[in-house]
């Protein structure tokens, strides 16, 4: 694939951008504020299309893409997104999704967005972003001044997203200006194209594979950190699935500043923007990353008063088991008359979508309770939400089982085992949680399959979305590793789903 180039090491100069009025008038240095209405262009007919634009930027020409919404109108004010290239790609590859289309145009935003977002994708120099002299940076802020003019534009939803060198440079954004940048999302980057000053809370979200041989993960844990610590999150080091796992870990931080949170997203694999769990193989129609993107930059709501209200009515705390469909209608009124309300949903449990009119449906996949926000907003920008519980249980209570406890390995302070877990009734298990008893002092740090919890000697692993239906006669192989210190016995007696199996 094209986008799999390796990346050269760069050396970034200090960066000292003056940063002027309009978009713009926060500076570097400050922190985001709320706006009050939209940009210049809002009631002016635009003075930009779709397609291909060149600017002079630091007497140089600069190219970009733009992509307005269908049915863009110049009363409402609209979402932007950046998508920066990684090196040796073009916007063209940002713009058109590069081998996977539309399914992962601007990192699989574009198809999520439908029409709440304009969308630029900027084309570096030399196909990267090295960001000399502050040139890259300078041709951010030409575009918004200009897009701020000729557009309708919400200056309280501006964000920004890349890939390896495009990581670098949404970093080098953010540290720069935190005034315009409500969020941003890294992906697989490093401080490439410097940061400046970068002392002032950006909303964050980062991507890294643990296993990454181009950009180690180091760098992307020291990016990550910069916005812990602008943010005033809790200092922490989150988990990160093991190699071989194919899986990846979510963590969101505790203790970030209001409206700063702080997202680090680790997966098992390698300099890639599209991992998919259970997969070697990387790919822009299935990942799960541009599902978690689009969650977090679509949290942020408009800060712009138009007078309007939006009512959201909570459904109320929900519940579900895994492998049963599920069907909820959230319903929101409007105070403007003849505004469409359309809907989003952050936290939904795995399995289940919300669609544009409110209907939350699918098969939930994984046990677990999780947080649900459902957001409706009208055509002139005014929103409401709700939020509400939503718990999933196992498909199945008790069980027949057989359970096959192997230690793989051992070293000092250290193992690995696996547990196979056979179903031995006639009816499938859809979605397990095995729980057993410690006779030493081990304590589970990573499950290999799935997800892990302990509570002194008391130890349950719990279904990956890809392992949670173990049909009659079959059984799964779980693994996972451990820490001991002085006696690493084997547990004699488990129980699956509250029902105690055979050994």
């Amino acid at each position: 694939m094209r986008r799999r180039s390796p990346l050269a090491a760069i050396a970034v100069a200090g960066l000292a951008i003056a940063v002027t009025a309009g978009l713009l008038a926060g500076g570097p240095g400050g922190t985001a504020a709320a706006a009050t209405a939209g940009t210049a262009g809002c009631g002016q007919a635009p003075a930009l299309a779709s397609g291909t634009h060149t600017i002079q930027s630091g007497g140089q020409a600069r190219s970009y893409i733009l992509e307005l919404p269908g049915n863009y109108t110049s009363s409402h004010p609209y979402r932007l997104i950046f998508g920066f290239h990684w090196l040796n790609g073009t916007a063209v590859d940002v713009d058109s999704g590069d081998n996977f289309g539309a399914a992962w145009s601007y990192y699989g935003l574009r198809a999520q967005a439908g029409d709440t977002t304009i969308f630029v994708a900027p084309q570096g120099i030399s196909n990267g972003w090295a960001n000399s002299n502050g040139a890259d940076l300078t041709f951010v802020q030409n575009m918004l001044s200009l897009f701020e003019s000729g557009l309708c534009i919400d200056p309280s939803e501006i964000f920004s997203m890349g890939w390896s060198f495009g990581g670098a440079m949404t970093y080098a954004v953010a540290c720069a200006m935190p005034a315009v940048f409500r969020a941003v999302a890294v992906y697989s980057g490093a401080n490439l194209s410097g940061c400046s000053p970068g002392t002032q809370p950006v909303p964050y979200l980062g991507f890294h594979g643990v296993s990454d041989n181009v950009l180690p993960i180091a760098n992307g844990r020291a990016l990550r950190d910069t916005f812990v610590r602008n943010n005033g999150c809790t200092p922490q080091s989150p988990p990160e699935p093991a190699p071989g796992s194919l899986t990846h870990i979510v963590t969101t931080y505790s203790g970030c500043g209001t409206g700063h949170p702080v997202v680090w997203a680790a997966f098992d694999g390698g300099h890639t923007p599209d991992p998919v769990d259970g997969s070697p193989n990387s790919n822009g129609d299935t990942t799960w990353t541009k599902t978690l993107a689009w969650a977090f930059f679509s949290q942020f709501q408009s800060t712009i008063s138009t007078g309007n209200t939006v009512t959201v009515t909570s459904p109320g705390n929900q519940s579900g088991t895994v492998g049963t469909a599920a069907s909820v209608q959230v319903q929101a009124s409007g105070s403007a008359s003849g505004q469409a309300l359309t809907y989003t949903a952050t936290g939904l449990p795995a399995g289940l979508s919300i669609s544009s009119t409110g209907l939350i449906s699918g098969t939930p996949t994984a046990v677990g309770s999780s947080s649900v926000t459902v957001t409706a907003r009208d055509g002139t920008g005014a929103s409401g939400l709700a939020s509400f519980t939503w718990t999933v249980s196992t498909g199945q209570v008790g069980g027949t089982c057989h359970v096959t406890y192997t230690k793989n390995s051992e070293w000092p302070g250290g193992f690995t085992a696996q547990v196979v877990i056979a179903n031995t009734g006639t009816t499938a298990i859809n979605g397990w949680s095995l729980t057993f008893t410690f006779p030493g002092d081990q304590h589970v740090t990573s499950n290999f399959n799935g997800g892990f919890a302990q509570a002194g000697e008391n130890a349950t692993l719990t279904n990956a979305s890809y392992n949670a239906t173990i049909t009659a006669g079959s059984s799964i192989t779980d693994g996972f590793q451990g820490s001991w210190n002085t006696s690493d016995a084997a547990p004699a007696a488990f129980t699956l789903n509250g029902a105690t199996c055979t050994t």
